[in-house]
């Protein structure tokens, strides 16, 4: 069977940047995900497109078909710290749910402290970065009629990343 639209499939990855540095790994707890939902980066997505359970691959996804290009205008300077209520000392690297304009939450990392100001990056952590995936299918199966219906796998391998 191969891998196409509504086939789950399960895989082990590691997942290296450019430097070569290990971002990420199943660890031999195979990831399941639903072909044709975008549960999965585009350019990895597209690279399993009807492979089958045994094969092996590695691909570098370019950061367009990964998480997008770094967007300056998500970057934001001069932050007042008085924003930061309650938290006392606030250093780089430091993750906050923000309000978004217009409603929603949104995730930025602190990326420059001063005294006054801080700057804020509202960017995916890879943005911007292309990634490289070791890939081994161990899996593929029908999906069920609610796992259709969720438009995400359930049960073996299930879990997903954020």
């Amino acid at each position: 069977m191969k891998l196409e639209k509504n086939k789950v499939g399960l895989f082990n990855y590691t997942l290296t940047n450019e430097a070569g540095e290990e971002l990420d790994a199943s660890n031999g707890q195979p990831m399941a995900y639903l072909h044709g939902y975008q549960n999965l980066i585009p350019g990895l997505e597209a690279e399993l497109l009807g492979k089958t359970v045994g094969d092996k691959f590695t691909i570098t996804v370019p950061p367009a078909d990964a998480y997008g290009e770094t967007e300056e205008r998500l970057i934001q300077k001069e932050v007042p710290k008085a924003m930061f209520q309650g938290v006392d000392n606030l250093e780089e690297g430091m993750r906050f749910e923000a309000q978004a304009e217009g409603g929603g939450i949104h995730s930025v990392i602190i990326t420059a402290v001063t005294d006054e100001h801080v700057t804020v990056d509202g960017n995916h952590p890879l943005a911007g970065k292309a990634l490289t995936f070791d890939v081994d299918i161990t899996g593929v199966r029908e999906a069920t009629q609610e796992e259709l219906e969720h438009g995400h796998p359930h049960g073996d391998g299930g879990h997903h990343h954020d």
